[in-house]
């Protein structure tokens, strides 16, 4: 009974650390296609479109897709705990930005995400953070950084549409 008990823990060790290995994969998978998939959409807007605003009281498409690379950044060292690397916001600090410098600041955004996932254990991905008077896995708060970037990409299929540009194909995979 004793062996059938250290082969079952044994078993259930070698099971629970191989789903936390394709939890890695995934959220580095899902990042990745992430970054490819706002890479069309930075593409795919015109240079004079970066500074179009659907209504005066909206972000200019640059705006957004700043606001996305700044929510990257910020919601990913919240999860981590690891320290902004750009240390300031990329929406309000960046004059008069261009195609260039925004698919850049967006493109790093990714990068930084990947990288720090990379970094990270299996362990680390299940230790909890404090959420205002919740404890949470860290692996969740990176999906509401998935998530964030995600809703925020989203927005900008009706910049791109006003602007008579037909939004890149779905990357679901």
């Amino acid at each position: 009974m004793k062996k059938l008990s250290i082969l079952f823990a044994l078993v259930a060790t070698f099971v629970a650390s191989t789903a936390r290995a394709q939890t890695t994969e995934q959220l580095l998978a899902d990042w990745q296609r992430a970054k490819t998939y706002t890479k069309a959409y930075l593409d795919a807007m015109t240079e004079d479109g970066y500074a179009f605003k659907p209504t005066p009281e909206m972000r200019s498409f640059a705006g957004q897709m700043l606001h996305l690379a700044d929510g990257n950044y910020g919601l990913v060292c919240f999860a981590t705990g690891k320290t902004n690397p750009i240390g300031k916001n990329l929406e309000k600090t960046t004059p008069s930005p261009t195609k260039a410098t925004v698919t850049q600041a967006v493109m790093d955004s990714y990068d930084f995400v990947i990288a720090t996932i990379q970094a990270m254990t299996p362990a680390q991905l299940q230790e909890t953070i404090k959420q205002g008077n919740k404890e949470i896995p860290r692996v969740v708060m990176l999906g509401k950084a998935f998530e964030h970037q995600t809703h925020t990409r989203g927005q900008t299929v009706a910049y791109l549409r006003l602007k008579g540009v037909t939004p890149p194909q779905e990357m679901l995979f």
